[in-house]
């Protein structure tokens, strides 16, 4: 089947602020001080949200992609549109525009060397349903690819439904169909609606699901979650779990109906677990006829990170995603999928913002050849074997 464009980015959009900050301007104390007034450098203004993140990484790398988010009719709204058509004015053709809805935005806090965290107003996010989409263009892409719905109030009221009927329409084009969640907020009603049975209604429609460690702990073991917050003490959540925790996750998600699971760990890398029956549960995609989906069943992969210096980490996840979307599309192994996709976080933090330093794909090839030095594992290995081309971690047989 012929298809217009590669993949079509739907889902969250908002507008980044992000000032600059010392480095002494770490924590909460430093920032917050009631009456105090704290100086900071100049803001960059950017682009955010799964649709921009991922889906100008993709444009960037060199994938025909089409943009589908919802803005309103306001002075940031107009700033959105205007961002995209900078870049390829195309990008912006199937943004919705909301009269009377405000633009979401984020106050991104990003001090150098400390993960980043956010102030953020949801915006016109929260009244995207599936009815804003015009599904016939679903038809035209060989990946769809949704973005944070946990941010998404609609998408969160019904339990689920809306997505999963708009995810499904996705795969009956014929579409491979991938899904990004985003760490709900925990002090309002939206952090706590029942997951599980939300999963359960939206991942049997979802062929590669790619959350992140920290969020599907959250949604899956809150109690879990909450311990191991309270042992990292601020450090990534992953440096106290191990990797057997990620195995009892995926095993979960894959049950729940993903057969395509990918969990981001942040600078500690990017772990991949697939269904033993990948291949049969994918061969009715038939814009992925031909593809190698025997290469992609029963595999447990760890790749970490390169080790390169971190300006900001703004994106890194989203931009990781489409390094392996973009491996998908290229056709690649898992193996190599898992390398490209850190190779191109990797690129993505050594800016301040999400996508500029994105490189077209042939160049990620050359970062690699170049070889970007590895970041050692902090987690035990036992039963794990590195592949030395690579550097991705497999089970041992």
């Amino acid at each position: 089947m012929g298809k217009q464009v590669d993949v079509i980015v739907a889902g969250h959009i908002c507008l980044d602020m992000i000032p600059t900050l010392a480095a002494s301007l770490s924590g909460a104390e430093d920032l917050f001080l009631p009456g105090q007034l704290v100086r900071v450098g100049p803001a960059t203004l950017t682009l955010g949200g799964a649709v921009a993140n991922t889906g100008i990484a993709l444009h960037r790398l060199g994938a025909t992609t089409k943009l589908m988010g919802k803005v309103g009719d306001d002075l940031l709204g107009t700033t959105v549109l205007e961002s995209l058509r900078k870049i390829d004015r195309r990008l912006a053709e199937d943004i919705i525009v909301a009269s009377g809805e405000p633009t979401s935005y984020t106050i991104v806090i990003s001090p150098p060397g400390v993960d980043r965290s956010f102030l953020h107003c949801s915006g016109a996010n929260d009244t995207f349903s599936g009815d804003d989409l015009e599904m016939g263009a679903l038809t035209d892409a060989r990946l769809v690819h949704f973005g944070y719905p946990p941010l998404m109030q609609r998408l969160l009221s019904d339990g689920g439904e809306d997505l999963a009927q708009l995810l499904r329409h996705g795969q009956r084009s014929g579409a491979l169909v991938s899904l990004d969640m985003a760490m709900p907020d925990v002090s309002s009603t939206r952090g706590h609606i029942d997951w599980k049975a939300w999963l359960s209604r939206v991942l049997p429609a979802v062929d590669f699901f790619l959350p992140s460690f920290d969020e599907i702990l959250f949604m899956l073991d809150p109690a879990r979650y909450q311990h191991l917050v309270d042992r990292a003490k601020g450090k990534n959540l992953f440096t106290v779990a191990d990797l057997p925790l990620l195995q009892t996750i995926a095993d979960q998600l894959i049950e729940l109906g993903s057969p395509l699971v990918a969990i981001k760990l942040g600078d500690c890398g990017l772990y991949l677990q697939t269904h033993a029956q990948a291949a049969k549960l994918l061969s009715d995609r038939s814009a992925w006829q031909g593809f190698d989906w025997q290469a992609w069943q029963g595999c447990r992969l760890w790749a970490p990170c390169f080790d390169v210096e971190v300006v900001g980490t703004t994106g890194a996840g989203d931009c990781t995603i489409a390094g392996l979307l973009m491996a998908l599309l290229h056709g690649l192994g898992p193996a190599s999928a898992l390398r490209h996709a850190t190779a191109v976080g990797a690129w993505c933090v050594q800016s301040r913002d999400a996508t500029s330093n994105i490189p077209a794909w042939s160049e990620v090839g050359d970062s690699m050849l170049n070889r970007w030095p590895l970041r050692k594992p902090t987690n035990e290995l036992d039963g794990w074997t590195r592949c030395q081309k690579t550097g991705v971690y497999m089970v041992s047989n």
